[in-house]
């Protein structure tokens, strides 16, 4: 059984029955009988399909949206932002599918040759609640496109959010089978991933999650992506814009409660601007609005659980152990939920562990760079390498963040964000593989080189080598 609990208010919201076996095997046979049909299916149906799943989204935007705050706790201002996310991304496959499948002239010595994007059968899809439907969009979408079919094992905090992706697909006429949520576990995965009816799996979630995957993946010999953790550096140079810096880092640093692989965690700046930057973003974070996630004006609801706001007060209490300064914030606030305020640390040696971990709440770290090598330095100097944003007006530092940060994203002078049309993933300890844009949806495709005789066969052809 699994139970929905508002992390506002701490009451339960819902509960969910957890499949039995039986009922699994039944919608892990329907997705194997509906590949055998949509394999085949003309570009057109597909791309149909997916604009109707679209319509479908912004019809129901704001009913998805609730279910998400009450679930998760984001604001509802940012959970209908993350539908309507959806919502356009789905329309950018529909719209440039078949460009991104055509297939690909391949010049030959003698005869001709193509490359054709081909669909490969049923994909397996772990995902987490932090954005619980864009995450499955990412996924989703391009898995209808190629011909694939998509189960999900969406995170127990988001079963009701699972459960409305899996009617907003079967209300926009997706043949049965195609999509389906599986109510499970995490310690019913292993045995799905070895089954050979799915052929590739994708997860987004933490480092130790995506090793497990990683493993039973491996001893299957199947695909898979991992988008795991991140500690994206915000790095910002003398030439910025600084008050614009200082307000996009609040917001990279508190949008969704601090809970995004992709938030602004380390606050890397040049000691030309660090005091500046400094007073400026404190108050900034000082200034949040911390209250009911339904209200307009809230700028910050609660985390996701009580269980993940004391995940993030044990981190920093550990950073201060070890000689970090908290300048301010990062409180338990006395109300029921999972409540806290924004916090910064300063001071936070380098080798201090927390330094090296994920921080998934709203609190950051600021580090001081003297100059653009130190501040490199300072990014790299994590584990991940997940994105990063970098501050400065100068061409030259520009590229050489972008060459040296060692990072699957680099974002200029703007908070880091995903969207459909460009690869999303990252490096080290952060995965491997991408979503989104053509990369996305040809991961888990089949490239088939196809060869073809020249019409006339030179008159050495019965003697040419073979391979």
């Amino acid at each position: 059984m699994f139970t929905s609990i508002n992390p506002a208010t701490g009451e339960t919201v819902a509960t969910y029955p957890e499949l039995t076996d039986a009922e699994v095997e039944k919608k892990v046979a329907a997705a194997h009988a509906a590949f055998a049909q949509w394999r085949t299916t003309d570009l057109a149906t597909r791309t149909a399909l997916l604009s109707a799943i679209a319509d479908q989204f912004e019809t129901n935007k704001q009913r998805l949206g609730e279910i998400a705050t009450r679930e998760m706790g984001k604001t509802l201002k940012s959970a209908v932002a993350e539908v309507e996310k959806c919502v356009s991304g789905f329309r950018y496959y529909a719209e440039h599918g078949p460009k991104l499948l055509e297939p690909v002239e391949v010049p030959l010595a003698k005869g001709t040759g193509t490359a054709r994007w081909l669909p490969t059968g049923v994909v397996l899809a772990i995902m987490p609640w932090n954005f619980p439907y864009w995450q499955v969009v990412r996924f989703l979408a391009p898995c209808i496109l190629a011909g694939n079919v998509g189960l999900l094992k969406h995170a127990s905090l988001t079963q009701g959010c699972a459960q409305a992706i899996e009617e907003m697909v079967t209300a926009a006429g997706a043949p049965q089978g195609l999509f389906a949520n599986l109510g499970i576990p995490s310690r019913r995965v292993a045995p799905l991933i070895e089954d050979d009816r799915i052929v590739a799996v994708t997860l987004t979630g933490s480092e130790g999650a995506g090793i497990k995957v990683a493993e039973a993946a491996g001893r299957a010999l199947k695909k898979v992506v991992l988008e795991l953790g991140g500690s994206d550096p915000f790095v910002v140079m003398p030439s910025a814009d600084l008050d614009a810096a200082a307000k996009a880092a609040v917001t990279g640093r508190i949008q969704n409660a601090g809970q995004s692989c992709i938030c602004a965690k380390r606050m890397i700046v040049h000691t030309d601007i660090y005091d500046a930057f400094l007073d400026k973003f404190a108050q900034g974070m000082r200034d949040a609005k911390v209250d009911d996630p339904m209200a307009e004006d809230t700028t910050m609801g609660p985390l996701s659980s009580v269980e993940q706001r004391d995940t993030v007060l044990d981190q920093v209490a550990t950073a201060q152990e070890k000689g970090a300064r908290l300048l301010m914030g990062a409180e338990k606030i006395d109300r029921p939920g999972a409540w806290m305020t924004p916090g910064v640390l300063v001071d936070v040696p380098l080798d201090d562990p927390v330094a090296q971990e994920e921080l998934f709440g709203p609190v950051a770290m600021v580090f001081r760079a003297a100059d653009i090598d130190e501040a490199i330095r300072i990014a790299n100097d994590v584990p991940f390498g997940l994105g990063s944003s970098v501050w400065t007006n100068e061409p030259a530092e520009q590229e050489r963040f972008v060459r040296d940060i060692e990072a699957g994203m680099t974002a200029i002078n703007q908070i880091l964000a995903s969207v459909p049309e460009a690869p999303f993933g990252g490096v080290k300890r952060s995965g491997h593989g991408r979503e989104l844009g053509p990369w996305g949806l040809h991961e888990f495709m089949n490239l088939k080189a196809v060869l073809s005789a020249p019409e006339t066969a030179p008159k050495d052809a019965g003697s040419a080598a073979t391979d």
